[in-house]
C-alpha cells in the first residue's frame, strides 16, 4: 500500500514538472534541486529539438513518394547537408547569445541580457544575406558539385533555390530560440517549433500535391511549404519578445549597433561557428563521398537514413542544451560547483536515452524504412547506414552534453579544436580510407562515422576534467 501511495505520489510530482515544464516562465536555475532544473529545461528542449527533426521527416515522407523519388529524396538530403553551413553560423551565433544571455541573467540583469541578445540578431541576419544570394544563385552546380547526377540536379534546382534564399527563417529560428534558452525559457522555443511544424505538416501536402485552388508543384511545393511554416515560427517568436510579458523585454532601439557587445559576441561566436563549420563541412564531405561511391540511390539511402537518425539525435541535443543553460546562469551567479554538477546530471539523463535510442535503431529499422521509401535499394541501404551509426549513440549522448557545457561556459575555443581534429583530421581521412582505397564504398563511411563520434567524446572528457571552462569570462 506504501509503495503504491509513493508510485502514485512520484507519478504526480512527474505530471506536476512536466505541465510546468511545458507552461514556461521566470525560474531561477541558480538555486534548488538540479535535477529538476534540468528536467524543466529538458523536457521543452528535447520537444523542440524534435520538431526541427521533424520538419525533415515530413518532407522525406512526401517527396519520398513522388514519381522521382530517389531524386527527391537525394535533392533533400543534400540541400540538408549543404543547409547545414546556415545551421551552423546560427547556432554558432544562438550559442553565443545563449552563452552571454545566461550569464547576464544569472547576474540579475535581464537588461543587458535583451540587448545582448538583440544584437546577435543583428549580424546572424547580415552573414546570412550573403550566403542565402550565393545558394539561390549557384543552385543547380550545388547539387552537382554534391555528386548529384545532371539529371537529378536539374531536378531540383528550384528546391534548392527557394530553401537558401529562404534560409533567413532558419537563422532566425535558432537565433531566438537560443536567446529564449538562455533567459531559462525554453517553453517558448519550444512552442515556436511546434507551431512552425504543424504549419509544415499542413502545407506540404496541399503544396506538394496539390489542393483546390493550390497546384501540384512536387518538390518545388515541400520547399515552399517548410520555408512558409518556419515564417510562422519566427512570426511567434517576434510576438513574445515584443510583448513585454517576460524577462526579456525587447525594444526596437535594441537593434541599434552596438560595436563594443558585437565584438564581444563575435569573440565568443567565431569559434563556436567554426566549430560547427567543421562538424557541417565533414558531413558535406562525407555525403558527397557516398553520392560518388553509391551513386543516387545510394545517395538517397544514406541521406534517408541521416533524416530518420536526427529525428532521435535532434532531442538528445535538446537536452544536452539543458547544460549550456544551467552552466551559463550558474557561472554568472559564482555557483560553480553547481555548474558542473548540473553537467554531470544531464549527462546521465542523455546517456540513458540514447541507449534506450540505440536499441529501438538496431531493431526497427527496417519497418521504419519501409514507411519512408517505397524503392528497395534505397531501403536496404538506409537501414544499413542506421544500425551502423547507431552503434555509437551512448558516447554522443556524452559528448553532446559536454561540447555543450563548453559552449554554455563560452568556451567555444575547446570544442572547436576537438571537432577540427576529431572530423578534418580524422573522420575524412578514415571515410576514405575505407570507401575508396579500401573499397568498401558507403559502408566505409558509415563505419568512420560512430569511430570518430567516439574518439571525440574521449577527448571531451579528458579537456572537461581539466576545468579551464570555469574560468572563461563572457
Amino acid at each position: 500500500m506504501t509503495q503504491a501511495l509513493q508510485g502514485k505520489s512520484t507519478l504526480s510530482r512527474f505530471f506536476i514538472l512536466l505541465k510546468e515544464s511545458l507552461k514556461g516562465g521566470n525560474i531561477d536555475f541558480t538555486q534548488g534541486s538540479i535535477r529538476r532544473a534540468v528536467l524543466l529545461l529538458a523536457i521543452p528542449m528535447m520537444l523542440e529539438m524534435m520538431m526541427e527533426s521533424v520538419f525533415a521527416l515530413v518532407d522525406l515522407y512526401f517527396v519520398g513518394h513522388l514519381e522521382n523519388s530517389s531524386f527527391a529524396v537525394q535533392t533533400v538530403g543534400l540541400t540538408e547537408s549543404v543547409l547545414t553551413i546556415i545551421y551552423s553560423i546560427a547556432i554558432g551565433m544562438s550559442m553565443a547569445a545563449t552563452a552571454v544571455v545566461a550569464r547576464r541573467i544569472g547576474e540579475k540583469d535581464p537588461e543587458a541580457a535583451s540587448r545582448a541578445g538583440m544584437q546577435a540578431i543583428v549580424v546572424a541576419v547580415a552573414v546570412n544575406l550573403v550566403i542565402a544570394a550565393f545558394g539561390f544563385i549557384y543552385a543547380t552546380d550545388i547539387l552537382l558539385w554534391m555528386g548529384s547526377s545532371q539529371a537529378s540536379a536539374i531536378y531540383g534546382t528550384d528546391f534548392v533555390r527557394i530553401m537558401m534564399g529562404g534560409s533567413f527563417v532558419i537563422m532566425l529560428l535558432f537565433l531566438f530560440n537560443g536567446i529564449f534558452r538562455g533567459a531559462g525559457n525554453a517553453a517558448i522555443a519550444m512552442k515556436s517549433l511546434w507551431i512552425a511544424n504543424i504549419c509544415n505538416i499542413i502545407l506540404c501536402p496541399a503544396f506538394i500535391n496539390g489542393f483546390g485552388p493550390i497546384p501540384a508543384m512536387g518538390l518545388t511545393g515541400a520547399a515552399i511549404a517548410t520555408t512558409v511554416g518556419r515564417g510562422i515560427g519566427v512570426a511567434y517568436q517576434l510576438y513574445n519578445l515584443f510583448n513585454g510579458k517576460g524577462m526579456l523585454k525587447v525594444a526596437l532601439s535594441y537593434f541599434k549597433p552596438q560595436w563594443e557587445q558585437i565584438k564581444a559576441l563575435v569573440k565568443i561566436a567565431a569559434p563556436g561557428v567554426m566549430q560547427f563549420v567543421i562538424a557541417s563541412c565533414s558531413w558535406i564531405f562525407l555525403a558527397q563521398l557516398v553520392a560518388t561511391t553509391g551513386g543516387d540511390e545510394g545517395s538517397a539511402g544514406y541521406q534517408s537514413a541521416l533524416r530518420i537518425m536526427m529525428f532521435f539525435l535532434l532531442p538528445a541535443w535538446g537536452l544536452s542544451n539543458a547544460a549550456a543553460t544551467l552552466v551559463g546562469q550558474n557561472l554568472g551567479a559564482k555557483e560553480v560547483h553547481r555548474a558542473e554538477r548540473s553537467v554531470f546530471v544531464t549527462a546521465k539523463f542523455n546517456v540513458i536515452y540514447m541507449g534506450i535510442i540505440m536499441l529501438v535503431s538496431l531493431f526497427a529499422a527496417e519497418p521504419i524504412m519501409w514507411f519512408f521509401t517505397n524503392n528497395a535499394h534505397v531501403h536496404d541501404i538506409a537501414v544499413q547506414a542506421i544500425r551502423i551509426l547507431s552503434s555509437g549513440f551512448v558516447f554522443y549522448g556524452a559528448g553532446m552534453v559536454l561540447i555543450n557545457a563548453f559552449n554554455g561556459a563560452g568556451d567555444t575555443r575547446t570544442p572547436t579544436r576537438v571537432n577540427f581534429f576529431g572530423f578534418w583530421l580524422f573522420q575524412i581521412p578514415l571515410a576514405y580510407v575505407l570507401a575508396k582505397v579500401l573499397d568498401m564504398g558507403p559502408t566505409g563511411v558509415f563505419i568512420a562515422i560512430p569511430v570518430s563520434e567516439t574518439a571525440i567524446t574521449i577527448a571531451s572528457i579528458i579537456l572537461f576534467k581539466r576545468g579551464r571552462w570555469k574560468q572563461v569570462q563572457v
